[in-house]
């Protein structure tokens, strides 16, 4: 397991591996590392940063020492700095990480001295869950080479005494958060023949288990009996039994109505009868992402002791097409009573979630946040760098936006205007599950379906799908993201203003 320690300059200087990170028209010479270098070392780094060193966005170099404790210093170039801004702040430990790996250096120093605006007990947390991410790899499934995987042991944060106390605040906090998005990525990664519903439930058991976490695990028989049509009818057409599992964290005030966390939990989509083309079918074993980030969210606001109140909600099936299968055309009714038209057994995430979304109404919840990898258009509409947010409460908007930006999970809002209402007006059935009219705006349709089913309640909508996997520029390794899990965190820790 990854260790962070601060340690004193001069310490650091003691170091095998120093990495250093400059702007464009900055001085290695300000940088506190540097100057606790012996002189002959800073003469050589010097001489690198002014010959051949332009600090342009992404660029490296590194200066080699044969002899003394220090073996190389590693210059990062980061670009212009009026050009920074505060997503930036999450690639930072990740790129000394990934260029750690590809190196294999199990050790590196480095200093926290990018966000102004922060503590450094923030600073600190911030490094740490992104250094913990990028160390992830899914090698589960893979033969260990010989020479092993490569790891990064220990990173040393070089920083005045009187500041190691927050650091180590910060790193404790950042690496709680850091392994339980890993967690995440983990499940989400994991086949669908490994991951069903019944196993995706012992999953959630056993973070209950060890994070003191109350849990309920509903079977087909129970969700029919207290009226999960919508759940029922999506797991008609699989082997596999669905699940609806109930975990309550209640650490806050008595008086504080709960926070109500619903994560979708399609472990493996084909689109039932609907079917999805052939390649849109390969990753749809990450299509319990939502799911995934509930489960191990609540591990880390458990772990983090946060003073707070939530309910976790995971709707759990398979969408299978089969001889039993539910049909385009059907008609599902729902545990709030709506009756549901199914035009596209594709649409099947919004359907499990109606039943979720009209339980957690049951708690009489002070917010709702849902998660799913829901729709397509709305990765085609935000591309790969945010989640959409909707919300029905228009004053909430920006704190939610804030949130995600704070957290590194970024989100942007959508329209939830009455007149997408229209769109998704069943002519059988009270709402259908798909938009009638044409193939446009197919994210807000999507939410506004979900709407429904939260009445008055202050509720959020993240569709994840954006963010469902990783792309280069994350200088994380393929495949899912573990997105969510850091947004439910700042949402957490920040509740009892809502």
């Amino acid at each position: 397991m990854m260790k962070i320690v601060p340690v004193t300059y001069t310490e650091a200087a003691r170091t095998k591996n120093i990495l250093i990170s400059l702007f464009k028209g900055e001085s290695v010479e300000k940088e506190k590392i540097f100057l606790s270098l012996s002189s002959q070392e800073q003469s050589a780094v010097k001489k690198l940063w002014g010959e051949e060193f332009r600090a342009e966005d992404g660029e490296t170099k590194s200066m080699f020492f044969p002899s003394g404790p220090v073996k190389r210093v590693q210059l990062f170039g980061w670009g212009e700095k009026s050009k920074w801004h505060r997503r930036k702040n999450q690639l930072v430990a990740r790129r000394y990480v990934k260029y750690a790996k590809a190196e294999r250096v199990a050790e590196f120093v480095t200093t926290l001295n990018f966000s102004s605006d922060a503590t450094k007990k923030e600073e600190a947390m911030i490094f740490a869950a992104n250094a913990v991410m990028a160390e992830f790899d899914f090698n589960k499934y893979k033969e260990t080479p010989k020479e092993g995987w490569p790891t990064v042991n220990t990173i040393y944060l070089a920083a005045d005494a009187r500041d190691h106390a927050e650091i180590k605040k910060g790193v404790a906090e950042g690496m709680i958060i850091g392994e339980e998005v890993n967690n995440c990525r983990t499940l989400a990664n994991t086949p669908g023949g490994d991951i069903t519903p019944e196993k995706l439930a012992r999953v959630a058991a056993d973070v209950a288990r060890k994070n003191n976490i109350k849990i309920k695990i509903l079977g087909e028989k129970e969700i029919d009996k207290i009226g999960m049509g919508g759940l029922i009818g999506v797991s008609k057409g699989s082997t596999e039994k669905p699940r609806f599992i109930i975990m309550e964290y209640l650490h806050g005030p008595k008086t504080q109505k709960p926070l109500i966390l619903v994560g979708k939990g399609v472990t493996f989509d084909t689109g039932g009868l609907s079917l999805k083309p052939e390649q849109f079918m390969y990753e749809m074993h990450m299509d319990m992402s939502g799911g995934a980030a509930v489960i191990q969210g609540l591990a880390a606001i458990a772990r983090l002791k946060l003073s707070v109140n939530v309910i976790g909600l995971v709707p759990a099936v398979e969408n299978m097409p089969s001889g039993s299968s539910f049909r385009p055309g059907d008609i599902l009714k729902s545990l709030s009573g709506k009756t549901i038209e199914v035009l596209n057994t594709d649409a099947e995430g919004r359907i499990i979630l109606a039943d979720a979304l009209a339980y957690s109404l049951r708690y009489k919840p002070g917010f709702i946040l849902d998660l799913a990898t829901l729709t397509g258009a709305a990765h085609v509409a935000l591309g790969n760098y945010c989640s959409a947010l909707f919300t029905n409460k228009d004053t909430l908007q920006k704190k939610l936006v804030d949130m995600g930006s704070t957290s590194g999970d970024q989100v942007w809002p959508l329209p939830l205007w009455e007149e997408y209402l229209g769109d998704i007006k069943g002519t059988f059935a009270d709402l259908a599950n798909a938009g009638k009219q044409d193939r446009y705006g197919g994210a807000i349709q999507g939410a506004k379906f979900l709407e429904q089913f939260v009445g008055d309640f202050p509720w959020a909508h993240l569709d994840i799908a954006p963010r469902m996997t990783t792309v280069e520029s994350d200088c994380l390794a393929k495949g899912a993201s573990g997105v969510g899990v850091r947004y439910i965190v700042e949402l957490a820790k920040n509740y009892k203003d809502f």
